[in-house]
């Protein structure tokens, strides 16, 4: 099959995800211009007009004399249909993610630079039966090459009430808080070095979380190897298999702070030679305090991973962060890992090992940058520099990042999009 020809499972991507939204449109019987106009007969459907069906309803309703707002553009970009009075069809949403970012790395070993698009996504995601929640999303290979590499997300959630849900199908493996945040709201180039050496990622699995009182929590069994093949990757379960909970209990207001939010979690991965996600450690422990009080925030998270021939690994992430108003946000972080065997810890594979970076046995990093919310986290723009050590291999790193998504909001254990604050003035 030619490079640049879109594979078979790209076509049926494609068409799940329209058939999704034409058979939710079809149980509720309404084409989306009849969720802005109920009484008008059924017209040609315009793609901007589906996309913005949700801004329009909103813009219908409030006075023609508000000024425009983009923040308020792009929340409702990408819902079809929303109508709580439907017991068949609650809401429906196309959904979409560009990450695009350019990285300049000068290293005593080496350089390396380039833009990258790191993420391209397009779904669909259906709320049904008041406890029903349908998802679907593929995802493009790096660069958009090849423009289909299978899914990220195709699960069914059911909602047997706000304490228990039940998730099937393909899904995120939440280890570390660090990489509990969807990408939609990363403020970095890539999440902290130790945390990708875990090597975690979408794969099926069968999930339970729910929030009782102040105590979220979300736990599950996940396979170990995923590809382009989803069919393939559903029913061949012979890459091992892994166990990850995690819980947050939200302390709100203590030590003088606006709200104080405390992690735990933990993972074991039985992984064998087939194994593509979760095949380096076999047991992590991951915990942290995330704080925030007016428009300063601290997340500390320390994590370790046990049980890989290379060695054992700890390590500290601290990101302190603070907002200098509603668009600007300065953003830091500090790294320190280390490990008992001499090759223990692995550099970013996407910018540190290009540039000749070796693994090695300590490793320290400072990023400083700076986020400008264009539209909140739905549009931002980004950028940063970072220092690196690792056993003695120094590296500079600039990059300026580019972040854009629609449709829902994460739903994550944890409400990812609640974690720093973004209304002051």
């Amino acid at each position: 099959m030619r490079r640049d020809q879109p594979p078979l499972g790209f076509h049926v991507t494609i068409g799940m995800c329209l058939k999704t939204v034409w058979i939710a449109a079809c149980i509720a019987g309404f084409t989306p211009r009849d969720a802005i106009a109920q009484n008008q007969p059924p017209q040609s459907i315009n793609l901007m007009d589906v996309l913005y069906v949700g801004a329009k309803e909103r813009t219908t309703a409030q006075n023609e004399d508000k000024p425009f707002s983009i923040s308020d553009e792009l929340e409702q970009l990408g819902r079809v249909y929303k109508n709580g009075n439907d017991e068949t069809l609650q809401e429906l949403w196309l959904l979409g993610r560009y990450n695009g970012q350019y990285h300049w790395t000068e290293a005593n070993t080496g350089v390396d630079d380039g833009y990258e698009t790191r993420r391209f996504r397009l779904g669909a995601q259906a709320k049904m039966l008041r406890k029903l929640t349908l998802h679907a999303q593929m995802v493009s290979g790096s660069n958009i090459d090849p423009f289909y590499d299978g899914f990220t997300e195709l699960w069914a959630q059911w909602a047997f009430s706000p304490e228990l849900a039940l998730t099937i199908g393909q899904q995120k493996n939440r280890f570390t808080h660090d990489r509990n945040v969807s990408s939609r709201y990363l403020n970095y180039l890539e999440r902290g070095m130790l945390t990708n050496m875990f090597n975690v990622d979408y794969t099926p699995s069968i999930t339970l979380q729910g929030k009782v009182d102040a105590v979220t929590y979300y736990s599950g069994f996940f396979t170990n190897a995923t590809g382009r093949d989803i069919g393939e990757a559903f029913v061949e379960f012979d890459s091992g298999w892994s166990h990850i909970t995690q819980i947050y209990y939200d302390l709100g207001k203590r030590i003088g702070m606006d709200n104080v939010t405390l992690y735990g979690s933990y993972i074991h991965s039985d992984y064998d030679q087939n194994a593509t996600n979760m095949n380096y450690f076999e047991n992590g422990v991951s915990g942290a305090a995330i704080v925030h009080k007016g428009k300063f925030a601290l997340v500390h998270e320390i994590t370790g991973g046990l049980g890989n021939e290379n060695g054992n690994a700890t390590g500290i992430n601290l990101q302190p962060s603070y907002f200098l108003n509603r668009r600007w946000q300065v953003i830091s972080r500090y790294q320190l890992a280390g490990s008992n065997g001499q090759e223990g810890l692995t550099p970013q594979l996407r910018y540190e090992q290009p540039a000749g970076f070796e693994p090695g046995d300590r490793y320290q990093a400072g990023y400083l940058g700076l986020a400008y919310y264009v539209a909140k986290h739905r549009l931002k723009l980004l950028n940063g520099i970072e220092y690196a050590n690792m056993s003695g291999q120094e590296a500079w790193t600039t990059s300026l990042m580019v972040r854009f998504y629609f449709g829902p909001h994460s739903g994550g254990a944890f409400p990812m999009n609640k974690i720093l604050p973004l209304d002051y003035d």
